[in-house]
């Protein structure tokens, strides 16, 4: 497999991320920057360093270093790794974007998962959010798991207040 098939295959693999961003950012061009890039055929791998941005429509990765494993023609994972790695999305029907940080960013496409370690955040602008030193989403499943194993790893979210309108009622005890 020459270099050229394996930026034509992560292209392709990260085009057709489940869920992620609006809809017609699948139509939008795929760019990858970053200070040096490494492609090697023979295991499959592709290492950007310095300065890595991500980035189609709505969707952008931000990190030091992002590390591509490529197996049978497809992603097999991707790691994002920065102080902190990043990643904003805007969903449909959404005002503001989602967000997420992390010391490391973990994609493992088989089973459509995304695990933030070290100080993860995941939030949304002035509205709920959730952190902890690990956070596991299943995209098929549409679950999240938080919290370590490690004696003090606690879970945190934050929850923004209901607005009352001046003519509504309290709900009865």
């Amino acid at each position: 497999m020459n270099s050229r098939r394996i930026v034509t295959i992560l292209v392709l693999c990260l085009w057709s991320l489940p869920g992620w961003g609006l809809s017609n950012d699948r139509n939008q061009p795929l760019v990858i920057e970053a200070d040096k890039a490494s492609l090697d055929e023979e295991t499959g791998i592709a290492v950007y360093s310095g300065n890595v941005l991500l980035q189609q429509g709505s969707i952008q990765f931000k990190g030091n270093r992002m590390t591509v494993h490529i197996k049978d023609e497809g992603v097999e994972r991707l790691v994002l790794e920065g102080r902190p790695a990043s990643f904003v999305q805007r969903m449909e029907d959404d005002k503001s974007d989602q967000q997420a940080e992390a010391g490391r960013i973990e994609y493992q496409a088989d089973a459509q998962r995304v695990i933030l370690q070290q100080d993860a955040r995941v939030w949304r602008e002035g509205s709920e959010e959730f952190s902890s030193n690990r956070i596991v989403v299943n995209l098929l499943k549409n679950t999240v798991k938080a919290g370590g194993d490690s004696p003090g790893s606690r879970v945190r979210i934050i929850l923004q207040p209901r607005v009352w309108q001046d003519d509504e009622q309290l709900p009865a005890p």
